[in-house]
């Protein structure tokens, strides 16, 4: 590393010829680091996927078996049509590639079926045989089609058919007729969640102008799409399309509207919808959609593709998926409000030997179900970790505190096979174990001075910090939150309902600190990324509608806050559309009688906290996972929306498994965590696994929260900083503390307190309930302060800090004295060269400079990768 880069571990000293000895160059900095800003903060640059790899082949191998997708075809009208292809069949449940070429089909009774160009078409009611044969192979493979109904053609339907041109077309789209205002004075809802609505503005608005009965092709809604007439967005629904077509025949029969009795969807399904492939190959979707009517339509050219990860494969909007990266990827397939994945599993080009699995140490379920990942992406795992590694990490993870000089000699001479496993139990019993998680609620809980008064938000804390020293099981902390009732300094569960106090809010909040849910958007649509409808949104919402608060300690900032949270029992919440409430329901659960005059609220912490609610577990399981990992199975950490799937599926259900048979006990999945082999893995990368990000083959180094930072520095120099003042914006009076001197970052419960060190290495400010609050990124600004700023320089030269106790060690010792430092500050021995160099250098230094080159000495160890990031 060059000597002037600005967090270099090198010495600042006017020499600037004597170095520490940074991070191997094989380890893997984190993946949201800037390319540009590694270079310039941390020297060093993240390694880019390797190049595209081979087309996919589409001749046949005769050692593979096929089968026919989709497994069964049942057509259900007059002229109803489905795809079909041909794949690869497996014996693990994991589909091959897909055959494209070579193929020959046939139908064995052409009254019933026949085969249109790639398609199987529907002619009379009736069973019969497809069958594939490939190239000139004797062999057969069929599949049984069923056609019933085939003498009633469909009609279109506004509901599933045209709301589903429109969409597909892009019409009802944000960007289009589907904005808040419409566009050119023709406004459809986003998406289509307003049918009724849709029908109103296409068939009657403005004297019904966009649909010509008797001239069905000068009818506007054809006209502008096709590009008969100008449009500004384009041509959209090409005249000899089958969806121009579609819209035309819907006119043709009176362009009916919504009803009653139409045949709701379902399902929605994608075939194939796991696949392994490899570099270059592609693959084909097809989708399906089940209606309440048992109709099944192949709806592949009106559902919406997005990938979930680009660097492993792209998708085009005919559902056509191109290879590009190894890793696992899935596409997101959208219609109607539905969501389905197809999971695409691409394995790395490794060869590595089936002994290297057999061989990686197993702790528990966590190393079967990476390990499994492991070996099936040809990914090696990383070695375990050194000892002084792993003490300062699980340190560092579990507590927020680097180990003392005693505890690292201590540990570093305990010659007990198990020594790892005390120190995880002895950390999980410790006073900081409690500050950090309570912390850790209440940045999720948004604990802020400038939203709560102080009394009511030491009663909050409390009660958060009360609950993390009893261990109590988190549904049990949520259950009280959601139920919570009584006086707010009292009960300090019921400060949420200060911080959320309309029924939408209290909604959104809870939903994403609990669920990983961000619902929000349903609030005036369905929502566009999600399967939540504005009613589900409402329904959900009137659950709060009867949470009402007495009394607020006064107007002005002289009053306490105290006030008494309680319920009603009468009060609806209005949705604003239909201008009617909604039942009172959870999100995808069965609606409370609204004459019910008990406390919703009860209901709710039912669905939510239970086992069988699909995000609450798995939500949990993720902020654990990624506080002691850098990030989660599902990333973003709190978006757990089911079009964002985890890296992991197998072992994302076997953690939620075992916090539910484990009754919630957090401290239990912490240690079932920290005792895997996974967690304890080296943050080098091997050559066979440097290229991953997200699969655990090894520890992700990542850079300590500014909370952490601060209270490591203060720990090393033995200098606290004294926290005097919290903002209160608005207030006359002079800003006062709570914080007693030596109170660390920590145990600071109050996001309002400032401080400059930690508002720019990114902390949560706890304005919304979401991850995005904290920022990890690195700036310019954070290195100037290290740099020149006080919190470093002014502890260092303290009169009462370490380097002063350190010149308290005989003058001809200089060789403990850097021991002394290292072990104080990076939790480890200095390497020969380093402890005889800085010996050295500390030795030829006048009796003058001796302190300014021992402030250095400290100063170069606490600017570097090696301290600054976990590892």
């Amino acid at each position: 590393m060059p000597p002037f880069s600005p967090l270099s571990p090198s010495l600042r000293i006017a020499s600037g010829q004597v170095g520490f000895a940074s991070l191997p160059q094989c380890v893997r900095w984190p993946h949201r680091i800037h390319a540009i800003a590694s270079v310039f903060l941390f020297g060093s640059v993240f390694l880019g996927r390797s190049t595209f790899g081979e087309e996919s082949r589409s001749l046949a191998d005769s050692s593979k078996s096929y089968v026919i997708l989709p497994a069964s075809i049942d057509l259900t009208h007059a002229g109803s049509t489905q795809r079909i292809q041909l794949q690869e069949k497996t014996g693990d449940g994991v589909y091959g590639p897909q055959l494209t070429e070579g193929i020959r089909w046939t139908s064995d009774n052409e009254s019933i079926f026949k085969i249109e160009n790639g398609r199987v078409v529907a002619v009379g009611d009736g069973t019969a045989t497809l069958s594939a044969q490939i190239g000139d192979q004797s062999g057969l493979i069929q599949s049984t089609v069923v056609v019933r109904r085939a003498s009633q053609p469909i009609e279109y339907e506004f509901r599933n058919h045209v709301q589903a041109v429109f969409a597909r077309a892009g019409c009802n789209m944000g960007a289009c007729h589907g904005a808040l205002a419409g566009k050119g004075g023709f406004r459809l809802s986003l998406r289509g969640y307003d049918v009724d609505t849709d029908h109103f503005n296409v068939t009657r608005q403005d004297r019904g102008r966009r649909i010509e009965p008797t001239d069905i092709g000068e009818s506007l809604l054809l006209t502008k799409p096709s590009g008969t007439i100008p449009h500004k967005g384009g041509v959209r629904l090409p005249v000899d399309s089958s969806d121009y077509h579609l819209i035309a025949q819907w006119i043709a029969k009176g362009a009916k509207g919504p009803a009653a009795e139409d045949p709701r969807l379902t399902k929605i399904e994608v075939t194939p919808n796991r696949v392994r492939l490899q570099l270059g190959e592609t693959q084909s979707l097809i989708v399906r959609a089940h209606y309440s009517n048992d109709r099944i339509e192949d709806v592949t050219q009106w559902a919406k593709y997005s990938s979930t990860d680009d660097s492993v494969l792209n998708v085009d909007d005919k559902g056509n998926v191109k290879i590009i990266g190894s890793g696992e990827g899935s596409v997101v397939v959208w219609f109607a409000s539905q969501i389905v994945m197809a999971r695409m599993t691409v394995p790395f080009s490794n060869a590595i030997p089936a002994q290297v699995y057999a061989e990686s140490p197993v702790a528990n379920f966590i190393d079967r179900l990476v390990n499994a990942q492991l070996r099936e992406l040809q990914l090696a795992p990383s070695p375990r970790c050194e000892d002084h590694e792993f003490l300062r990490r699980v340190y560092l993870d579990t507590v927020g505190t680097l180990p003392t000089l005693e505890e690292v000699n201590s540990f570093a001479d305990d010659p007990r096979p198990d020594k790892r496993s005390r120190v995880i139990d002895d950390l999980l019993d410790r006073p900081e174990f409690v500050d950090y998680w309570a912390y850790h609620w209440s940045d999720m809980l948004m604990l802020n001075g400038n939203l709560l008064r102080p009394e009511p938000l030491k009663a909050y804390y409390t009660w958060i910090r009360n609950h993390v020293k009893k261990n109590t099981s988190w549904d049990q902390m949520v259950r009280e939150i959601l139920t919570a009732q009584g006086d707010s300094i009292e009960h300090g569960e019921t400060n949420f309902y200060a911080l959320n106090q309309d029924p939408e809010t209290m909604t959104e909040n809870a939903c994403q600190a609990f669920l990983g849910l961000s619902i929000g958007c349903a609030k005036c649509h369905n929502h566009p990324l999600e399967k939540w409808t504005n009613d589900q949104y409402y329904a959900m919402a009137n659950l709060f509608a009867r949470v009402r608060a007495k009394g607020w300690g006064g107007d002005s900032r002289d009053g306490d806050g105290a006030r008494t949270l309680i319920v009603l029992d009468r009060g609806e919440l209005i949705q604003p559309l239909t201008g009617k409430p909604q039942l009172p329901a959870p999100l995808d659960a069965p609606p409370l009688d609204p004459k019910d005059i008990g406390d919703r609220r009860v209901y709710l912490a039912d669905w939510m906290v239970s086992p069988e609610n699909p995000y609450f577990t798995r939500a949990i399981v993720n902020r654990v996972w990624a506080n002691f990992f850098g990030i989660g199975i599902v990333n973003a950490i709190d978006d757990m929306r089911a079009s964002n799937p985890p890296s992991n599926p197998a072992l994302m259900d076997a953690l939620e498994n075992f916090l539910v048979e484990n009754r919630y006990d957090l401290k239990g999945l912490m240690r079932t965590i920290l005792e895997s082999e996974t967690y304890q893995r080296s943050s080098l990368a091997l050559p066979e696994n440097l290229k991953e990000t997200r699969y655990f083959s090894s520890y992700y180094p990542k850079r300590l929260t500014a909370e952490v930072m601060h209270d490591a520095i203060c720990q090393v120099t033995g200098v606290p900083t004294k926290f005097t003042e919290i903002e209160f914006p608005g207030a006359d009076k002079k800003p006062t503390s709570f914080y007693p001197e030596g109170t660390r970052a920590m145990q600071l419960y109050d996001s309002a307190v400032r401080s400059y060190f930690l508002k720019t290495f990114g902390r949560n400010q706890r304005r919304i309930t979401c991850e995005c609050e904290r920022s990890d990124e690195p700036s310019v600004v954070q290195v100037l302060h290290l740099s020149n700023g006080s919190t470093l320089n002014e502890k260092l030269s303290h009169k009462n800090g370490l380097v002063g106790e350190m010149l308290k060690e005989p003058a001809s010792n200089e060789e403990a004295l850097v021991r002394r430092a290292y072990l104080t500050a990076l939790n480890r021995q200095p390497t020969p060269d380093e402890r005889t160099k800085l010996a050295r250098e500390i030795a030829e230094s006048s009796a003058d400079e001796k302190r300014n080159v021992v402030e250095d000495l400290l100063w170069g160890l606490m600017t570097s990768r090696e301290f600054l990031f976990n590892h």
